[in-house]
């Protein structure tokens, strides 16, 4: 049997009691608070404020415990019980919405059901100690362990997800094993004040211990996603959505290690819209806006997911193309030449649509991005030279544009 130890004293019993009383609904209250103001500062990520509400509903859960309702004392344990579901529940959905992974509706639905039905049954019909206590952690467990089946389903999994994983299952086993080893070796003390027992005592600290743990590992997960929407805006062109020179140096560079160290080849295609000094002068920079908006979502479209697209001078693009030939690259380069005037832009007359010249490269040799870059503006200069709304591509060399000049063959 798991029961206080005899040679406490009284007073003593009772700061302990008092501790463990306040311990978890006081870490639950601060979490609450600090995933608030952080849901503040973004309200876009609502997910946060599913784990702000959880860690709320949680604390006023376990005050509830020490509610004696003057009428049925049973409702007080409904009332906490009911609110320990509903606070992890809200945590639960929180985590797996922050993963984007669907939430497990049925799973959960039947889960919860199944368990208060026997929490009310050992409540109200067959009244039992630890058969509500098996019942109310095996649930708990259960929730625990359906978030962890949907975090081993993310394919990329960094150093949080992997311990928000592996603590989902520290707490399925904390809910559910820590509980029926007391129950089943050693017993549950069913008289006398349950809350000063060692049992209650040790799921309360356990508890606490998890809930620190996991909230921090959350505020870290979400500290992460700022820190790297940040940096995303910091590399992102704002006008176009396609990535600034920076950001587009930066991908270029880390997909042409890529491709140098597998063999394969890759292709860089430059684009300068034609005129566009005519469009702001004749139609005002805001139209010129537009228009830079207009070909960025286009170029952002005709660069699949594995390519890098990025707005690299006032109304000039640049789409690097890994695993791509010279040969496909000009299709792609063509196709989207064509396609060009048929853009429709605000403010822009039809018979003005915009068109654009096109310079393509491949990667040659032990080019560097600077060089491919160099290579293919200079077959977009040749395309500008020869009438613009063309697309030309410059002839492969084994030396750099520096030592041999702009060598382009037109088309």
């Amino acid at each position: 049997m798991l029961f206080a130890p005899e040679a406490a004293h009284p007073c003593e019993l009772m700061e302990n009691s008092i501790f463990v009383a306040l311990l978890n609904p006081s870490i639950a209250f601060v979490f609450a608070a600090a995933f608030l103001g952080l849901w503040l500062y973004d309200k876009r990520r609502r997910y946060i404020a599913a784990i702000a509400a959880g860690y709320a509903i949680n604390a006023t859960g376990f005050l509830m415990q020490y509610v004696t309702f003057p009428v049925m004392a049973e409702l007080g344990k409904l009332a906490s019980t009911s609110l320990f579901i509903v606070g992890t529940l809200c945590i639960a959905c929180g985590i797996i919405n922050r993963y984007r992974r669907p939430q497990p509706v049925i799973a959960l639905s039947l889960l919860v059901a199944a368990g208060m039905a026997a929490f009310c049954w050992f409540l109200f019909a067959a009244p039992d100690l630890v058969g509500r206590i098996l019942t109310i952690n095996f649930t708990l467990g259960g929730i625990a362990l359906l978030v962890a089946a949907e975090l081993r389903a993310v394919v990329r999994k960094t150093p949080i997800e992997w311990t928000m994983l592996v603590l989902s299952l520290l707490s399925a086993i904390n809910f559910m094993v820590r509980t029926l080893i007391a129950a089943v070796l050693h017993g549950i003390e069913t008289g006398g004040d349950v809350h000063n027992s060692i049992y209650w005592t040790t799921a309360m600290l356990s508890h606490a211990v998890l809930s620190v743990t996991i909230a921090l590992t959350l505020i870290a997960s979400v500290m992460l996603d700022l820190i790297s929407e940040l940096r995303s805006e910091s590399l992102t062109d704002p006008l176009s959505g396609l990535l600034n020179r920076r950001g587009f140096e930066e991908r270029a560079t880390r997909l042409l290690g890529d491709m140098k160290r597998k063999g394969l080849p890759v292709s860089l295609v430059i684009c300068d819209i034609d005129h566009f000094k005519a469009i702001n002068d004749g139609f005002g920079h805001a139209c010129g806006d537009r228009v830079i908006a207009t070909a960025g979502r286009f170029l952002g479209k005709v660069a699949s997911t594995y390519s890098a697209a990025g707005r690299i001078g006032g109304e000039e693009f640049a789409i690097f193309l890994p695993g791509v030939n010279m040969p496909a690259a000009r299709l792609l380069a063509e196709g989207a030449r064509g396609a060009f005037p048929s853009l429709s832009v605000d403010g822009l007359p039809r018979d003005h649509r915009p068109t654009a010249s096109f310079g393509v490269a491949e990667l040659s040799g032990d080019d560097s991005l600077a060089d491919l870059m160099a290579r293919a503006d200079a077959a977009l200069y040749v395309a500008k030279k020869d009438g613009r709304d063309c697309v030309r591509m410059a002839r492969p060399s084994f030396t750099r544009p520096a030592q041999q000049g702009a060598a382009v063959l037109g088309f």
